[in-house]
């Protein structure tokens, strides 16, 4: 019913940028929070940072500083920009919305199939 469309990652360089998008579609009849989760090897998935529909941000304090989550409503999309990246910033990144479908009674968190990001020189 709803699908979350991952871009932007790839390879950089320690001290580079990305900028990740996410762009959700389908039966969606509101989006509420909206957030970057990562998951690097042997490791548990990890809040990265959310923003609520009105643009309040929260994020978390390894990345505070570097990187800025925003979004566009109009465009369902969301937007995780990365600088000053480090080594350990390497994962799969993910997108999460809570969607209220089109019809439906109750909201639930949708997930991004995941785009790598490896920062390695």
């Amino acid at each position: 019913q709803v699908q979350l469309v991952e871009s932007g990652g790839g390879l950089v360089q320690p001290g580079g940028s990305l900028r990740l998008s996410c762009a959700a579609s389908g039966s969606i009849f509101s989006i509420y929070d909206m957030g970057w989760y990562r998951q690097a090897p042997g490791k548990q998935r990890e809040l990265v940072a959310t923003i609520t529909s009105g643009g309040i941000t929260n994020h978390a304090d390894s990345v505070k500083g570097r990187f800025t989550i925003s979004r566009d409503n109009a465009k369902n999309t969301v937007y995780l920009q990365m600088n000053s990246l480090k080594p350990e910033d390497t994962a799969v990144y993910y997108c999460n919305a809570e969607v209220l479908l089109r019809g439906g009674f109750s909201v639930d968190n949708y997930w991004g199939q995941g785009t790598q990001v490896t920062v390695s020189s």
